[in-house]
């Protein structure tokens, strides 16, 4: 998942004391001064604990009072320490080692797969996981609460005084404490939700329905709602990997857990009536995405009762200091165990460094009013394509009181109050706006949006230094219209270009859309073998600030389009499109020409083309924002198959060519558990009739120094000419599992990446007899391939590409090794 960089930086622009009544924190080490870490820490005749860390730190925290501190680990003595006041922070804590364990004493932190009795309750939780909670019926039904909030951490006198805050010094006037890290923080942003889930085992249908939905200062923005909704996804303790910001943690109740966690038999007691195992668990080894913690396991159903989980310090994730996770489950029926709560906090920070500042994000979510074995009808399941309902997100007071599962304290009301009063200060709204403008790149004027701001300056050969500037009409993030255009001017060929066009929603429930534009310019035609008709895109290559070789093969044209599209079932999108386009070369370096009559030397340079188009987009899985004309995409995890039928038609505004064009497209990231994610992309199609190169498909080169998607590294541009095609790129990110083994690496939260990409093609005769360019055209006919191998996360945004050519070695010319880079902001 890409960072979304607008929620950040509004969380770092940012009251509220609700202590506990007990509060330890400390260090734990031995007698040699060396830290004891993943020690077991509870209060005396309790079921509350935390596991220290790796360094042998701990905080806890409970509303109740408590007398005694108990510290236990595998080889060491169980000490007691009592506590003399309410609040015991920075204990030093020695354990002392456990003689009478000393023949068996495991070294290293090691616990034994042999004769291990919390391994015979772990192979016993593995029979029962589908046996237990929501998994026993047929149907489940119930109500759902959720609260996310947002606090800025690690609050001290020196912070508040900033000069960012002058104006704004009424939100410090209180601030709390966290009960997982002990650190002071400053609540920002809450955000309610509640709904009801309805869920059918035997066809594995689900389906939420929300009733009600609040937040604090940003009303009903959608984008900020559904960005925070997907950061905490989901995800069930019993299954093998559980999915957190885009990466796979292995479950501490996997079936292959024995291999990264070391488990211990730590207790037993009674929590809430039922006789339950404790065991304490923690990674094997460092840098791999794993969990510390312990959980409460029931003796009879091997259910799990409580459960917390740490993540390490040192897993391979980027911007997030700690996660934190806490499930408890009630009973019914006196042996099935449902969820009834689930607290999940993150801590998002530049620096994993324990002073450092960052932003804790934590969601509460409250399970009740159950029903079981009440069968719906598939259609019921069915997801609504575009249905808005305002109301949801404008509740009452009087609904939240009634609706809420639980009061909020007087300290989370004070937080809509704080943001409402935020809102009136100019110097926020000044911040707010900037935040804004960076993350969407648009500047907003109004009811116009200027922008794209990062489009403003480009660089080609034919154009030299290119100006761009242009904007979008923007009423709100749920806009039923939307005109955008720009201009832009190139200083080498001095010309003005431009672009221009519309787009309206005609029927909501089944997004029925009407677009059109014309857009007139200079374009690096041949960089994607399913070319978009959208009039205001560009590719990259067009305007690449550096480039390798000669990059003078540039296209002027002059593209208008019309079409409707529909979207009758939810991420199935149908659309016809009527296109016209000319295309001529953009400078005397480079032709487009065909034959016009070979025999008399008959030669065009001008392409004038009209076509109709129907395509099928389905993207099951796909998560969107906005209810517009316009949606934003979640994320890019989900499947894409994508099938387009293209018709050019002679005659038509005085159209040259009569063809059909048939193309496929399939795409799909795989999260392969604890291995990383497998990216499959696959392209195919063909072109029935002779057309002249500005209408083949030409195998996309890249000759920019940056990573541009779909394109080959070790191609130039027009290096392949096709009529027919088939490609298949495959890219595996390893996640840094493979560098997490080695110890000098390991620090660096390096990911390695492999790639293979590969394509066959072929030229008819025909097509070859009507080129008069200066291209010779050459098909990939022993299918062209190229691999490569990748480091990313550098410095946390920055990837590196090396790339070597696999065959076709023999082109005068051809390039047999390339370097490439991107950057991007990744969890």
């Amino acid at each position: 998942m890409k960072i979304h960089i607008k929620f950040l930086i509004i969380l770092s622009l940012f009251p509220f004391i609700n202590w506990g009544q007990t509060k330890v924190s400390g260090k734990i080490s031995d007698n040699n001064n060396l830290e004891v870490s993943f020690a077991s820490v509870y209060f005396k005749n309790s079921t509350q604990g935390v596991v220290a860390n790796e360094y042998g730190k701990f905080y806890l925290e409970s509303e109740k009072t408590y007398d005694t501190l108990v510290i236990s680990f595998v080889g060491y003595k169980t000490k007691e320490i009592p506590l003399i006041s309410k609040n015991n922070l920075d204990l030093q804590i020695v354990l002392e080692e456990d003689n009478l364990l000393s023949e068996v004493k495991i070294y290293a932190g090691k616990t034994s797969k042999k004769n291990n009795p919390a391994l015979d309750i772990l192979r016993k939780i593995w029979e029962r996981k589908r046996k237990n909670g929501l998994h026993m019926f047929s149907q489940y039904e119930y109500d759902k609460y959720e609260k996310i909030q947002f606090d800025l951490n690690s609050i001290d006198s020196a912070y508040q005084k900033k000069k960012i805050f002058k104006g704004m010094e009424f939100i410090f006037d209180q601030v709390d404490t966290n009960r997982v890290t002990g650190k002071t923080y400053l609540p920002i942003f809450i955000n309610e939700n509640i709904s009801q889930v309805y869920g059918d085992n035997e066809n594995n249908y689900k389906k939420e329905k929300t009733l009600g939905n609040k937040n604090s200062g940003f009303d009903t923005n959608q984008h900020i709602i559904a960005f925070v909704k997907d950061l905490y996804a989901e995800y069930n303790i019993y299954n093998n990997y559980i999915k957190i910001f885009d990466k796979d943690f292995v479950s501490p109740l996997s079936r292959t857990g024995i291999n990264v966690y070391n488990y211990v038999l730590a207790d037993s007691a009674y929590v809430d009536d039922k006789w339950c195992y404790n065991i304490v668990y923690y990674p094997r080894r460092k840098g791999e995405l794993t969990f510390k913690g312990d959980f409460w396991v029931n003796d009879t159903t091997f259910a799990i009762k409580k459960i917390n989980m740490e993540a390490s310090k040192d897993a391979n994730i980027n911007w997030v200091k700690d996660i934190y996770i806490e499930q408890e489950f009630d009973v019914l029926n006196d042996s099935v165990f449902l969820l009834t709560k689930d607290y999940f906090m993150s801590d998002f920070a530049l620096s994993k460094k324990e002073t450092s500042k960052g932003v804790y994000g934590k969601r509460t979510s409250l399970y009740q009013d159950h029903k079981f074995n009440i069968k719906h009808p598939a259609e019921f399941y069915q997801e609504d394509v575009n249905v808005y309902d305002e109301d949801i997100y404008t509740r009452s007071d009087d609904f939240w009181k009634t609706y809420r599962f639980e009061p909020l304290s007087k300290d989370e009301l004070g937080i809509y109050k704080m943001l409402d009063t935020l809102k009136t200060v100019p110097k926020f709204k000044l911040l707010f706006d900037l935040s804004s403008t960076l993350a969407s790149g648009y500047y907003n004027v109004g009811n116009f949006d200027y922008g794209p701001i990062f489009s403003s300056f480009g660089y080609n050969d034919i154009e030299g230094i290119r100006l761009r500037a242009g904007g979008r009409t923007y009423f709100g993030p749920n806009d039923k219209w939307r005109l955008e255009g720009y201009t832009a001017y190139g200083f080498k060929d001095n010309q003005f270009k431009y672009g221009i066009s519309g787009k309206v929603l005609l029927h909501n429930n089944t997004r029925l859309i009407l677009f059109g534009g014309n857009r007139r310019d200079i374009e690096q035609i041949g960089v994607s073998l399913t070319e978009t008709n959208d009039v205001l895109g560009r590719s990259f290559a067009s305007s690449s600030l550096f480039a390798s070789g000669d990059n003078s093969k540039l296209t002027s044209i002059n593209l208008s389009t019309l079409g409707l599209e529909i979207e009758p079932v939810k991420n199935l999108k149908l659309s016809t499109t009527f296109t016209y386009r000319t295309l001529k070369p953009a400078s005397d370096r480079f032709n487009l020409n065909y034959y016009v009559d070979k025999i008399n030397n008959l030669v065009k340079d001008e392409t004038k083309q009209s076509e109709a188009e129907f395509s099928i987009d389905y993207t099951p899985g796909k998560k969107t924002v906005g209810y517009g004309v316009d949606r934003t995409n979640i994320d890019e995890k989900y499947l894409r198959l994508y099938l387009r039928f293209t018709q050019g038609m002679k005659g038509v505004l005085e159209s040259d060519f009569k063809y059909n064009k048939l193309q496929f497209y399939a795409r799909k990231p795989l999260l392969l558990g604890g291995f990383g994610t497998l990216t499959t992309t696959f392209e195919a199609g063909k072109t029935f009739g002779e057309v002249p190169l500005g209408l083949l498909s030409v195998v996309p080169g890249n000759q920019s120094w940056f990573n541009i998607e779909n394109t080959f590294a070790n191609l130039d541009y027009y290096e392949f000419v096709t009529n027919e095609y088939a490609s298949l790129h495959l890219e595996h990110n390893f996640g840094g599992r493979l560098f997490s083994r080695i110890p000098w690496l390991r620090d660096f939260n390096l990911r390695e990446i492999v790639g293979i990409r590969g394509i066959y093609g072929t030229i008819s005769q025909e097509n070859i007899d009507l080129n008069d360019s200066n291209l010779i055209y050459k098909a990939p006919e022993d299918v062209y391939y190229e691999y490569y191998v990748a480091v990313g996360n550098i410095f946390k945004v920055f990837r590196l590409d090396l790339s070597w050519r696999g065959n076709y070695l023999d082109i005068p010319d051809s390039r047999k090794f390339a370097v490439r880079g991107s950057f991007g902001f990744y969890f």
